[in-house]
């Protein structure tokens, strides 16, 4: 048996970010949630960060940031690019926000695991 292995330019074209159409009633229809890139998942778990160890207030906003980071309209970009408009989409339902954030993370391989490490819990 052969082994073959990926050149560089196969692995950096590959479409590799998943997206799931989440069903979102309290906001009357249904986002495309994608996966994060690792640069993308690298941001959401450093913003928790306070130096070394996680501030409870650099966790306010979690959802928020995950839902900003991986919604997407139809052709794939982010909807929700300032953090203005983050902040706003952290005042938006707290049920909806966590359904969009449970697809995000298990797109992302970002499992509560994950999380119990970055915040010591």
């Amino acid at each position: 048996m052969t082994t073959t292995y990926l050149s560089a330019e196969q692995i950096l074209g590959a479409d590799d970010l998943t997206a799931e159409d989440v069903p979102v009633p309290e906001w009357g229809g249904t986002v495309r949630v994608r996966a994060l890139s690792g640069t993308e998942r690298d941001r959401i778990e450093a913003s928790m960060m306070n130096g070394t160890s996680v501030s409870a207030d650099k966790l306010a906003g979690f959802r928020a940031r995950m839902a900003a980071a991986s919604i997407v309209g139809p052709d794939g970009k982010r909807m929700f690019r300032s953090d203005a408009e983050t902040r706003r989409l952290g005042e938006k339902s707290a049920a909806a926000l966590e359904r969009v954030c449970d697809v995000a993370m298990r797109l992302s391989g970002l499992s509560d695991k994950d999380i119990e490490e970055i915040t010591g819990n």
